[in-house]
């Protein structure tokens, strides 16, 4: 691709939603009437919303003009065969179980398949992903790199399983292991990658051992790109070939298509083997609704496969992960601690270095999400001690996470160059006046993932 076309967004902006500007005063009562946390805001309140990048996608004018193709069929629209020709396409699987989310596809999963006492290996497993693991009462197992939670050590695929773990959890838990869980990309340590290579070993350790091997593929075309970009021998394959490897050693996998599938809403489970298509088919009629639309319009369906196959364009996954890697440096140029490298999705500071004289038990995660709300109206997310902090069930002593990140997500073909300068210039004059952040207090939790309807007071 030539230097002309790589400096410049590859596409045109048609339509636009305005976004209010708000001032500190205003910013400061709001946040305090949310109880400090960030997911209790009106949205109108944010003026640069790096929350998530999961359904904040901004839709191409061929996802739009499928959309009013939609079938609302309840039984057999053809919206589904759409989305099952492209997933077969692109994955090889041919069983495909459309849901309302990602989190619908995991509930299924883990409703079908987990029994009490069952361990399910994988990288790191995200909020949603671990809340379900857990509410089937089985136990998640976290079996990334060391290198994966050292964020300053720069190696090029953060997102592998050490399987050298891998094996000893399979050893120790023969019989209780449903299946393996790679997560590609890796969200929780800084959308690190997976290598082609760690997906061969782990998918030859699953046989092996007998356990099937799934993907979460909710950043499957991210991951793709990194693999065409770092591992030697993909430099001349396309994102296509490389996504048909990678889902080749698995047989089946979850997605959020709110993520690569560039949609707004949106799930699905997808397998080459008939006989779980056939287990989970019956809970999924139960829970999303009937097998051609699961919960889904088929306005969405249509969407959703559209998006399968614009993400795979090379010009915007290059676009895409080089707006990423924008912000990051303009923040370490300043000093400001992040995760390094920089991922495909979003970019995370280490908020125990940002702000090392708060404790973990003080929240220092969410303490920066809050000042960086009340410095420019950014809103990010903390995924640290309040997301991934547990108790030990013995000692009832708290347990908190390896990693204190705040993840700032950019939601795809959203905003420009111009806004992440805005975010950079925040989080830097955050950064300045470090010294006098305090830590926050909580005073209300939920049973299962808390960090979503947590409350705080400041100390």
């Amino acid at each position: 691709m030539e230097k002309w076309f790589r400096m410049a967004e590859p596409f045109k902006i048609k339509v636009v939603e305005p976004i209010k500007p708000t001032t500190r005063e205003e910013r400061s009562r709001a946040i305090e009437e949310a109880g400090y946390n960030v997911f209790s805001l009106r949205s109108e309140d944010v003026f640069i919303d790096l929350l998530t990048d999961s359904g904040t996608s901004a839709m191409s004018q061929d996802q739009w003009a499928g959309m009013m193709l939609g079938d609302e069929a309840y039984a057999g629209c053809r919206n589904y065969f759409n989305l099952r020709d492209a997933v077969k396409e692109i994955t090889g699987y041919e069983y495909v179980l459309p849901t309302h989310q990602g989190r619908a596809a995991e509930h299924l999963l883990m409703h079908t398949m987990v029994k009490p006492g069952d361990v399910v290996p994988g990288n790191m497993h995200f909020d949603t992903t671990r809340g379900h693991i857990e509410n089937s009462e089985g136990v998640p197992a976290d079996l990334v790199i060391e290198e994966g939670l050292h964020p300053q050590t720069r190696l090029p695929f953060k997102g592998n399983i050490d399987t050298a773990k891998l094996r000893r959890v399979l050893e120790d838990h023969r019989g209780r292991v449903p299946f393996i869980l790679l997560t590609v990309t890796c969200n929780n340590n800084g959308g690190q990658p997976v290598s082609m290579q760690n997906i061969r070993e782990v998918s030859a350790i699953a046989k092996e051992y007998g356990v099937p091997l799934l993907f979460d593929v909710a950043r499957f075309a991210e991951n793709a790109f990194f693999i065409k970009e770092r591992e030697p021998g993909y430099q001349d394959k396309s994102i296509k070939e490389i996504a048909r490897e990678m889902f080749s050693y698995g047989i089946g996998c979850t997605m959020s298509c709110k993520k690569d599938a560039l949609v707004n809403i949106g799930g699905m489970i997808a397998t080459r083997d008939e006989a779980l298509f056939r287990r989970l088919q019956p809970w999924g009629i139960v829970y999303e609704g009937f097998t051609t639309y699961g919960g889904l319009a088929g306005r969405d369906l249509e969407a959703i496969a559209r998006g399968l196959r614009e993400v795979l364009d090379e010009a915007y996954l290059y676009n895409r992960v080089r707006q990423v890697r924008y912000l990051a440096e303009r923040l370490l140029e300043a000093g400001v601690p992040i995760v390094e490298p920089p991922g495909g999705h979003a970019v995370y500071l280490d908020a125990r270095r940002f702000l090392p004289h708060i404790p973990q038990s003080q929240f220092p995660g969410q303490a920066l999400v809050v000042e960086l709300y009340i410095e420019a109206g950014i809103r990010a997310v903390e995924l640290g001690t309040n997301a991934f902090g547990s108790v030990d069930p013995k000692t009832g002593e708290p347990v908190h996470p390896p990693l204190e990140l705040v993840r700032l997500a950019i939601p795809r073909r959203v905003y420009t160059d111009r806004h992440m300068d805005v975010v950079a210039e925040a989080v830097i004059s955050v950064f300045k006046r470090r010294d006098g952040i305090r830590g926050l207090k909580l005073t209300y939790e939920a049973p299962i993932l808390r960090h979503f309807t947590t409350r705080f007071e400041r100390l």
